[in-house]
């Protein structure tokens, strides 16, 4: 009888010494809460971000100042700390945070608010915070918000290396900006994965090179993973990434060298889309220098006579150019006859085209 007498008061101190916790919640049971659990997460470059948290319902009661005091550390949501969680290291308003999950907390006021990123982050609220275990703080200016009756956290602006993180509830709103140093953090990202089973495969190597080329960044390095996936498979592919990274690297010879290798190995179908990538990048001329080569050599393939519809139609002669895009329609597989009968439509009606 006396043990369970002590047990009972216990609880019950327990719950007197804890405000924050209701009394329809169970220290040992998993039970329904008023303030539901919630995740949201944004991957900026090859950073994931993750906020955990609970989510307090405003239900027309005060909040700012009120519910929430002035002034005073909150845990930025309700039962346990709220989290968030960086994969990489980061700038939070442009002051650096290392990887890691952290204990969010804020100080709000009525014209700026300080938010916390602790290194303690597995505590019941802010009853226990502690200032020493601060990785960072930053102060933001709240903003007016649309009603928000539970507490939201969201990703918003997003932008390659960034995004703005908003909490939202009642009718504030407070937002943190979150940067990422998107290159270096993915030429890491890459020579971690290149050392792992897909080192042993050409796709990987050319799609690492092709990244680089395309953020014009560390070309040589480019070059390099352009070799190595030749090295694995020698294709029309691989050789025509290293084409274009040497020519970014200004190695024309070399580039021209490795562009005709390209060609040569390329299949008619490659050489099409090759000289429609030309286009795209308004390099006509050259486009079309290919298309001729191509309907020489492969007089038999539908997309051949597109080509050449493609030429007749820069040159002003529709009728001819009409003429061979009905001949590509009449062999065109059916996943394509109807756009390229669309094409038809347009030269008939004597529109260009070409971009």
């Amino acid at each position: 009888m006396f043990r369970a007498i002590s047990r009972a008061s216990l609880f019950c101190l327990l719950m007197a010494a804890m405000p924050g916790v209701s009394p329809a919640q169970s220290f040992v049971l998993d039970l329904p809460l008023a303030s539901q659990r919630a995740e949201v997460s944004q991957r900026i470059g090859v950073t994931d971000i993750t906020i955990r948290y609970h989510r307090p319902l405003a239900n027309d009661r005060k909040v700012w100042d009120g519910l929430v005091p002035y002034g005073k550390v909150w845990r930025a949501g309700a039962n346990i700390n709220t989290t968030i969680t960086f994969s990489d290291p980061v700038m939070i308003e442009g002051k650096p945070l290392d990887k890691g999950t952290y204990g969010l907390h804020m100080i709000p006021n009525a014209d700026e608010w300080t938010i916390i990123f602790s290194r303690n982050s597995t505590s019941w609220g802010a009853f226990t915070y502690d200032q020493s275990e601060d990785a960072l703080r930053v102060n933001v200016k709240p903003k007016t918000a649309d009603i928000h009756n539970a507490l939201t956290y969201d990703f918003d602006q997003l932008q390659p290396d960034s995004a703005v993180v908003e909490l939202e509830w009642e009718k504030v709103a407070v937002p943190f900006k979150v940067s990422v140093d998107v290159h270096d953090l993915a030429q890491a990202s890459l020579k971690k994965q290149l050392r792992n089973l897909s080192q042993y495969t050409w796709i990987s190597w050319d799609d690492a090179a092709t990244y680089l080329l395309t953020e014009k960044i560390a070309l040589n390095d480019a070059l390099t993973y352009a070799n190595k996936s030749i090295e694995n498979e020698d294709r029309y592919d691989n050789e025509m990434t290293k084409s274009k990274v040497l020519a970014a690297l200004n190695h024309k010879d070399e580039a021209m060298a490795a562009q005709k290798k390209a060609l040569d190995m390329a299949s008619p179908l490659q050489i099409h889309m090759y000289a429609r990538q030309l286009q795209g990048e308004k390099r006509s001329d050259e486009a079309f220098v290919i298309f001729r080569e191509n309907a020489k050599k492969h007089p038999d393939q539908w997309y051949v006579h597109s080509g050449m519809a493609r030429i007749y139609c820069s040159q002003g002669k529709f009728d001819d150019a009409a003429k061979e895009m009905k001949l590509a329609l009449a062999g065109a597989p059916d996943n394509q006859k109807v756009y390229v009968d669309g094409l038809v439509k347009r030269l008939q009606a004597k529109q260009d085209i070409n971009p």
